[in-house]
């Protein structure tokens, strides 16, 4: 069994082998109003959550907890609250039914959720260059196994979720705002609005710069034309989310030319974007790999696929290892 808390989803997975019989994720929707992730009210809705998300995730299973090999669980990174409740159920229920525990990375997570059996198309194909894109990451990950993985690249200050979020927020769109984004620039013009691309060495990525970029052209549009945002959120959306993909597109191109490696793997919740996914389809000279849209946002079924691996690996933990917030891949 997987469990998975490391934000503001509740999720439990069951995996026999590297297929996923059941896969249970509870959302949290009192964050909303908030415009953003609330820790504490995060780590509260965990507590109420976590018991009926497992049992569920059994039943449909078809399995009592006794079946059970092994218990895997999210060890870091995320919100300190919200992982203490997931290891210590899962360390909880792993001491009960006396059998191995083993820890997580959720980010090693996102990228390995391919190998599970209705997602997996890379077999093993590795080295690959992984792809992290999310609301708390973007990273840039030479994989050369299952274990062995080394960040290459990562974001300086926001990260490409939280940009389209802040960004989302600054012309009225609901948390998360990626996903209305996206919906809306289907109906806008992506040349419109030019906004910045940052100059950052190397692999890393900075979006501080292009969300204050953001800011000021939809603050100089109200200032010039009544009824600034309601007329132009689509043409906004759609330009921001083209520059978006344009910054993403032009590091992980240089990550090819620097490694020689032409397979990428992407994981997190952004890689469910279509612009994003659109765009790199396009490279006719690379083997992009995009996880199945079940896969992209925080789940257990990834944590259950990486516990498998090092179940056969044998890569048991202990019940002192601590959670961590941040957590290197």
């Amino acid at each position: 069994m997987g469990i998975e808390s490391s934000c503001d989803e509740t999720s439990a997975a069951v995996i026999s082998d590297n297929k996923i019989l059941s896969n249970v994720i509870a959302n949290q929707e009192v964050h909303k109003k908030y415009g953003g992730v609330v820790p504490e009210l995060a780590s509260r809705a965990h507590q109420k959550n976590i018991i009926p998300v497992v049992n569920l995730a059994l039943s449909k299973a078809n399995i009592e907890k006794n079946h059970l090999d092994a218990i895997a669980y999210t060890r870091g990174p995320g919100l300190l609250g919200s992982l203490l409740v997931g290891s210590s159920f899962a360390k909880s229920l792993a001491m009960s039914l006396n059998i191995p525990l083993i820890e997580v990375n959720h980010m090693q997570a996102h990228l390995l959720c391919h190998f599970i059996d209705d997602n997996c198309e890379i077999k093993s194909d590795f080295p690959f260059i992984g792809v992290n894109i999310s609301g708390g990451h973007t990273q840039i990950v030479l994989c050369k196994n299952y274990f062995e993985m080394k960040l290459i690249g990562e974001t300086l200050d926001d990260s490409i979720g939280e940009a389209f979020d802040k960004c989302g927020k600054i012309i009225g769109l609901e948390y998360p705002a990626g996903p209305l984004i996206d919906k809306k620039s289907k109906n806008g013009d992506n040349t419109k609005y030019n906004f910045t691309i940052p100059n950052v060495n190397g692999l890393n990525f900075s979006f501080s710069g292009l969300k204050t970029n953001f800011r000021r052209t939809v603050e100089n549009g109200i200032n010039k034309i009544e009824g600034f945002i309601e007329k132009e959120q689509d043409n906004l959306c759609a330009s921001l989310q083209s520059t978006i993909s344009e910054i993403l597109l032009k590091k992980v191109l240089l990550a090819v030319k620097e490694t020689g490696i032409k397979n990428i793997v992407f994981g997190g919740g952004v890689s469910a974007n279509s612009e994003i996914r659109s765009s790199f389809e396009k490279i006719k000279n690379l083997n992009v790999f995009f996880p199945k849209r079940d896969y992209t946002t925080d789940n257990a079924a990834m944590i259950a696929m990486v516990g498998y691996l090092k179940y056969n690996e044998k890569k048991f933990s202990n019940l002192d290892e601590i959670s961590k917030a941040r957590y290197q891949i």
